[in-house]
């Protein structure tokens, strides 16, 4: 059969697969819907719910093949880039205009982002393809508190025995309250709408009140609640669980967005535990988790008030998101509890809060100092995927807490390392890192991972024994061009358990596709990249499996470049270079880079490592570095800036990645976030002209330069490729 005879022949069964599949949508009320987007899955016009902030979202039942289209309001709305995460769906849509389309074909939880845009005021769209459900109730069903299609304004008051049904449709205006009950199970399709009478400028959203919460839980038992989507619109916790125990919460899909980017936690466990969180979606405007033993306020005469334990929570198959804060923050200053066995594994964070509050945002926050009195023990943290994050773990404790054993287990990170490094103080022991990658490599190490620990402070194990396989891969050897087909070589993955060995490669080529085997060909489609921005750069990632079920990822950007610059050529190479970079130091307080050819620096000299320490400094300063990088081959690079303030690479006269816009620390810490940068260049063996600006405000050093690319694998650009000519040869 010839190619154009395949290519038809997969339209063909392409389309026949689309229309049998089955798409159940809801009708949305006129006065809910969006009119920013439209949506059509499988040619059928659907509608996105207006749900929190800048937020919209659209469930659906399926079974088959969906083909969903988005058409934004603009023409240019998707002309940086599209992104979808998590990435492990290896999404990749096809993008027309205003238009993008993409086809899913299983369950799946999905955030829909223009590249970067994912804190508060981000304007973001959710999309969950459920399961078919499993034999719903009828209106009529016996015992069935039953809501059906349409707006309901009333708040859900249950009672034990209670089985509540809200049907695909159904929008219900008010809270879900659980108070004092026991055996109720809570299910279906439809959306509870949460808009309180809270303060936008203030923290009230901890209180213990009905009506107070989309979901609020008092001394409740043996609780379920299954399928159903809760969007928060006001400044409040959202799930909140007070001395309630038995819980089970699965499938759900909570979105919120306050004004005030704040106080607008996920899951709030007060007191509680035995509880199971499993493949739900979470966006939130604070900590995705809290674990306190009560909360009555903030006021001395209160905060400090004996808790109850909170213990036995498991997290899982989850996709997690917030715009602020820690995805698990334990305890909190002057709280008095103690709590232990909380487990997070198989999830993906997708949205990690940048910045701070009294200590650095992360993975896991316990911050009880000052005051802070307890025992914390068992918290485990396994398979998880860090795609946007900040930090693995922030401790930070007085000597009348302890924490015990806390692992981190098989946790990748495809791209980047954290923002900033993880830090222990207190009375802390037990604390195991083991087989915590980033890209391509497993961390070994405390400096791997940046991790600090102070006086008196047990220090971590940093190991990889956990039997997981290893991958990697070599991506194509040669400059990558869009049609041309390079060899992805999974050669060197291998199987650590004893006797195991590898029985499937799995190839997510960062373009849609995907491919199967130890060693494949495959051509990149163009030159936009992954994320459809015009950069090149592919995100590739390898899935290894061994024969008793274990696996493990790895990823490589592989960069498509249709030119590359030249060095600067043999007279230069031969030319008397010497080591380090040429660098100007200035005093002034600019959040952004102002032009530093008007401004005469404070000092100057030759910098051995492009960093802050090239001269004594203390705030508001400045720093330009000038000198040549030396290319070690041809192809395409991935440079990534980290800085507070203003950050600007230059290679060969042309800006390669510049810093966002500064997003403030919060709860009076003064200065900006660490932020990261990212761009791609296709170079030439030899050397090429650098230049580095930043600028720092206030806070913690933070400026660092990465780079990866041709036979480089992700790390700090080293000092050996950093020079400079004399100024006689210049």
């Amino acid at each position: 059969m010839t190619v154009a005879a395949l290519s038809v022949a997969c339209l063909l069964l392409c389309d026949a697969a689309l229309a049998d599949a089955k798409v159940s949508v809801p009708l949305v009320p006129q006065s809910l819907q969006s009119g920013r987007f439209k949506v059509t899955i499988n040619g059928k016009p659907a509608a996105f719910v207006n749900a929190a902030a800048n937020y919209y979202e659209l469930g659906f039942d399926l079974q088959g093949k969906a083909k969903i289209a988005i058409t934004a309001p603009d023409a240019d709305y998707w002309a940086k880039g599209v992104e979808v995460q998590p990435w492990r769906q290896n999404i990749r849509p096809v993008r027309q205009g205003a238009t993008i389309t993409f086809t899913l074909d299983h369950a799946a939880k999905l955030s829909i982002s223009r590249p970067g845009d994912h804190l508060g005021g981000a304007e973001m769209l959710f999309i969950f393809a459920n399961a078919p459900e499993v034999n719903p109730p009828s209106p009529n069903a016996p015992g069935i508190r039953y809501y059906g299609p349409g707006i309901h304004k009333e708040n859900i008051d249950a009672h034990s025995g209670d089985r509540i049904y809200l049907a695909p449709g159904a929008f219900v205006f008010g809270s879900l309250n659980l108070w004092d009950v026991e055996d109720v199970e809570v299910s279906g399709r439809g959306t509870i709408i949460y808009e309180g009478p809270q303060n936008p400028t203030d923290d009230e959203g901890w209180r213990q009140r009905r009506n107070w919460h989309v979901i609020g839980m008092n001394r409740a038992r043996k609780v379920s609640v299954n399928g159903i989507t809760c969007i928060v619109r006001s400044r409040t916790w959202m799930i909140q669980m007070k001395e309630s125990h038995g819980i089970l919460l699965e499938n759900l899909k909570v979105i919120g967005g306050s004004p005030g980017n704040a106080n607008q936690d996920g899951m709030d466990f007060v007191g509680s535990g035995d509880a199971v969180v499993r493949d739900v979606f979470i966006r939130a405007a604070d900590d995705v988790f809290a674990m306190l033993g009560n909360w009555d306020g903030y006021t001395p005469d209160v905060i400090s008030i004996p808790g109850l334990p909170v213990s036995n929570i498991l997290v899982e198959k989850s996709v997690l998101s917030t715009s602020i804060s820690n995805v698990l923050r334990l305890a909190w200053p002057h709280k008095v509890f103690d709590s232990n066995h909380f487990t997070m594994r198989d999830s993906d964070v997708i949205h990690m809060g940048i910045g701070g509050c009294g200590i650095p945002f992360a993975l896991f926050e316990l911050w009880s100092e000052p005051g802070g009195i307890g025992t914390h023990s068992d918290v485990l943290f396994d398979d998880v995927r860090l795609e946007s994050w900040y930090a693995l773990a922030q401790v930070v404790q007085g000597d009348k807490t302890k924490l015990h054993n806390v692992t981190f287990r098989n946790i990748w990170s495809p791209e980047l390392p954290g923002m900033v490094g993880s830090a222990f103080t207190g009375a802390v022991d037990g604390v195991t890192f083991d087989h915590v990658k980033i890209a391509d490599h497993v961390a070994t190490n405390a400096r791997d991972l940046q991790i600090f620990t102070g006086a008196g402070t047990a220090a971590p194990t940093v190991s990889d024994s956990s039997g997981l396989p290893h991958a990697a891969f070599a991506p194509p050897a040669s400059v990558v061009h869009a049609g041309l087909r390079g060899v992805f070589d999974a050669s060197s993955s291998a199987a650590t358990a004893p006797g195991a060995k590898i029985v499937a490669y799995d190839w997510f080529f960062g373009d849609g596709t995907i491919g199967h085997g130890r060693v494949v060909r495959h051509a990149m489609p163009d030159d936009q990249g992954t994320l459809l921005d015009g950069s090149g750069r592919f995100r590739v990632m390898l899935r290894v499996t061994d024969d008793k079920g274990k696996t493990d990822w790895t990823t490589h950007p592989v960069i498509v470049t249709n030119t590359l610059r030249e060095s600067l050529g043999k007279a230069a190479d031969k030319a008397q270079v010497l080591p380090g970079l040429k660098y100007a130091y200035y005093k002034g307080a600019w959040p952004t880079l102002p032009d530093f050819s008007a401004i005469a620096p404070v000092a100057s000299g030759i910098a051995e490592t492009l960093s802050a320490s090239a001269h004594p400094h203390s705030t508001n300063y400045g720093f330009v570095f000038e000198g040549l990088v030396n290319i070690p081959a041809d192809g395409g690079y991935s440079f990534t800036l980290h800085s507070r303030d203003g950050g600007r690479l230059v290679i060969d006269g042309t800006t390669v990645a510049q810093s966002p816009k500064v997003w403030p620390l919060v709860c009076g810490l003064v200065g900006n976030s660490v932020q990261a940068a990212t761009g791609t260049v296709g170079l030439a063996a030899g050397l090429h002209k650098i230049r580095v600006e930043i600028t720092q405000t206030a806070a913690e050093d933070a400026f660092d330069l990465l780079w990866e690319g041709s036979n480089v694998q992700l790390q700090r650009v080293p000092d050996s490729v950093l020079v400079h000519q004399p100024d006689a040869v210049n």
